[in-house]
């Protein structure tokens, strides 16, 4: 451990200490929605009492993102299906719209770099990470998307990708297979921009691209649906 982090550490109270532990396992992945929480070992593992525990485990619960059950207790909050449907569709329309404008302000630079991105996400396809597919995602987008010259359209775009976050979405650890398909079609978009193809046919790819992966999800979860919130 480094002296600043042993510094961040002496600073924090013990239940800022399991806030951040059990905080930061759930926004990678590692506590998954429904993952249960045993106040026991978490405390165990830190080294501390239940008290401050229970604590970090209140905050969690306000933000929503922990929910306390009598005769289940503490659990990782489930991803509601209507609320992701509702983020991934108006995401859809906005980051759609928000490709369409940035289009003639994308250069050579902003192609390569997204299609570096690309490649790399291509590359996680052997050893599939979904967390890491999923950041290397946003990546790419923003270089398509970022360069939008409306910025009411443009905050539209950073809040559905920053609710995407809160739902700790990793939609590709749902349907893997889906990863594939959208490493074509991030190709089969950067071809239109770099044709300088009409502004509604890029919106319309980049809109489309979004809900394939809606679908997929929707369609993965009536296959084994999410037991109720």
């Amino acid at each position: 451990m480094s002296p600043q982090t042993q510094t961040d550490r002496s600073t924090e109270s013990k239940s800022q200490q399991a806030y951040r532990f059990i905080r930061t396992r759930i926004d990678d992945g590692r506590y998954v929605p429904g993952y249960r929480l045993v106040l026991g070992a978490i405390a165990r593992e830190l080294d501390v009492s239940v008290v401050p525990v229970r604590e970090a485990i209140r905050l969690l619960e306000a933000e929503g993102l922990v929910t306390f059950e009598r005769n289940v207790g503490a659990q990782v909050a489930l991803i509601k299906e209507t609320e992701y449907l509702h983020t991934m569709e108006t995401l859809a329309l906005v980051e759609g719209a928000a490709t369409a404008l940035s289009a003639p302000f994308i250069s050579a630079d902003h192609i390569a770099r997204a299609r570096e991105i690309n490649e790399r996400m291509r590359r996680t396809l052997d050893d599939f990470e979904p967390t890491r597919f999923t950041e290397l995602n946003l990546e790419f987008h923003a270089v398509l998307f970022e360069e939008c010259p409306n910025p009411h359209i443009l905050d539209l775009v950073h809040r559905g990708w920053n609710r995407m976050t809160v739902l700790r979405d990793s939609s590709f650890s749902f349907v893997p297979g889906r990863a594939h398909e959208s490493v074509e079609e991030h190709e089969r978009i950067l071809a239109l921009v770099e044709q300088g193809a009409d502004a509604l046919e890029i919106e319309l790819a980049a809109r489309r691209h979004r809900t394939a992966t809606l679908d997929a999800v929707l369609a993965a979860q009536s296959r084994h649906p999410l037991p109720a919130p």
